[in-house]
């Protein structure tokens, strides 16, 4: 069990090494704050100081790393949305936005679900996986589907996947015919 005396004592230095990691003072307080809870929710975190200190660097460098890999993952999603749009570059960011989010809400609310926890919250594949009680596994695939959907309407595509008939076309596109 952590005891809170023996977080006081490391604080100092736990708060140095995420700030000599970290990009801003205030992700290097998160890290910290994040890594507390960790060692305070842990089943059987080191007991001795000695072990302890180590323990507590390992998972700030862990959370910080898995933090760069969502962002680059979201870098590379957005760039991929942005790239498949057909939108000019000279156009206003926020025309951008005003696409995405048109095509997110036209999404079945399953999809938005899971794109909203893990491109736009930023929650890990397990996290989201406990959220909405599936597995890791389930989580990943729908994910996929739904990133699928997305770049299907932004790129002009009628209807998102799920509302296509056995023949192909959209009910819309149907009815119009």
């Amino acid at each position: 069990m952590v005891s809170l005396s023996q977080i006081e004592l490391l604080l100092p230095e736990l708060r140095a090494f995420a700030q000599a990691i970290g990009d801003t003072r205030d992700d290097a307080e998160d890290l910290v704050q994040d890594a507390i809870e960790r060692a305070l929710r842990a089943a059987d975190p080191p007991g001795k100081l000695s072990e302890l200190r180590p323990w507590l660097f390992r998972v700030i460098r862990n959370l910080h790393y898995d933090e760069l890999r969502k962002r680059r993952v979201r870098r590379e999603y957005l760039a991929d949305v942005i790239r498949h749009s057909d939108i000019a570059a000279p156009q206003a960011e926020t025309e951008r936005d005003v696409l995405l989010r048109r095509a997110f809400d036209r999404l079945p609310a399953e999809r938005r679900e899971i794109l909203f926890l893990v491109d736009v919250l930023g929650l890990k594949y397990s996290e989201t996986a406990e959220v909405l009680g599936l597995a890791p596994g389930t989580v990943m695939s729908r994910l996929s589907r739904a990133r699928r959907a997305l770049l299907a309407l932004v790129d002009g595509d009628e209807a998102p996947q799920d509302e296509t008939s056995a023949t192909g076309k959209s009910a819309e596109h149907a009815r119009s015919e």
